[in-house]
């Protein structure tokens, strides 16, 4: 397959960069505001509970985590990148079996735990509006780039040690950020069973306790950190080696409109790679904050040799 052929160049390629530009550069501007504000939802939540801004915390996270699925089926099976969407692909294709990981993810995370979640603290109305614009570009830009011309080739030509190893990472990230969010929501599930959880709902908001077990005796943030890896895996199957340092220079970041000529080549790695990169710069002030709360919460008591989110480093 030419993918010069089959790619549409055009205002679907002009929108695609333009989203996956501005995309990365508010993902970027965030993250030092969020070092220094607490993200206000979970143990962060405002204290007024009676505020009209703070809406379901377990309703708000189904709704805008359903969005990214949503639209990355609606750009995968449209395939806005290619001048006649193609047949559904099978499930044995590489960036079919790749589309299938993304769902998965989202199944769990959209739907299996906030309804694994005994209770949830409301949450500000800013954080799931801010969720349903991030995972609308998020998964349109997933589910753009897997359907394109150059998402089906480079898949299909990532050496299979390669996209297997990809595809292990991927698993073993998943399964870790279950595995740390069990560890979580059995804090929360024993104390409902105590009777706790209800009063402190009513009072001091969701119940705290220091977690036990697995990658949290080395971290505060595992399950943080396993997304990461379950994404950065997702990245190394989708994407071409070695990746293409142009692809990461100021200018390909931020040039308005690309080149028609050779748009279709900036298409790739980088919208696979922005995902985890997306990831990990709005996730880590969150971990931060949040590893300062513990210590500042059970004092002594929680253990200091526990980093923030990156065994051992950070």
């Amino acid at each position: 397959m030419d993918p010069t052929k089959t790619f549409a160049f055009g205002p679907a390629l002009y929108y695609y960069n333009e989203a996956r530009k501005w995309f990365t550069i508010l993902n970027t501007l965030t993250t030092p505001v969020l070092f220094i504000i607490n993200a206000p939802f979970g143990r962060f939540t405002p204290k007024n509970q009676s505020s009209i801004f703070l809406v379901d915390g377990r309703k708000s996270w189904i709704v805008m985590e359903l969005v990214s699925p949503l639209m990355f089926l609606y750009t995968f099976i449209t395939s806005p990148l290619t001048v006649k969407a193609p047949p559904l692909p099978s499930l044995t294709e590489p960036h079919a079996i790749l589309a299938l990981c993304y769902l998965v993810h989202y199944a769990n995370r959209a739907i299996l735990s906030p309804l694994r979640t005994p209770s949830r603290s409301k949450t500000h109305i800013i954080v799931p509006l801010w969720g349903i614009f991030f995972n609308t570009i998020n998964g349109s830009l997933m589910g753009s780039y897997l359907s394109s011309p150059y998402g089906r080739k480079y898949t299909a030509e990532t050496p299979r040690t390669t996209f297997y190893i990809g595809l292990t990472l991927w698993a073993l990230g998943l399964i870790g950020n279950i595995y740390h969010d069990e560890v979580l929501l059995n804090i929360r599930r024993k104390a409902n069973n105590k009777g706790k959880g209800k009063a402190d709902n009513k009072s001091k908001g969701e119940h705290y306790a220091i977690p036990q077990g697995g990658l949290y005796s080395l971290i505060s943030y595992p399950n943080y950190f396993c997304e990461w890896i379950e994404w950065l895996g997702f990245a190394l199957a989708a994407s071409p080696l070695p990746f293409n340092p142009s692809e990461f220079t100021l200018s390909s970041l931020t040039s308005s409109l690309l080149d028609p000529q050779t748009a279709h080549v900036r298409t790739t790695p980088l919208t696979a790679m922005g995902l985890p990169l997306s990831e990990v710069v709005l996730m880590l002030p969150r971990a931060y904050k949040g590893h300062k709360w513990y210590h500042e919460k059970f004092g002594d008591s929680y253990p200091k040799q526990r980093k923030v989110a990156v065994p051992f480093l950070l």
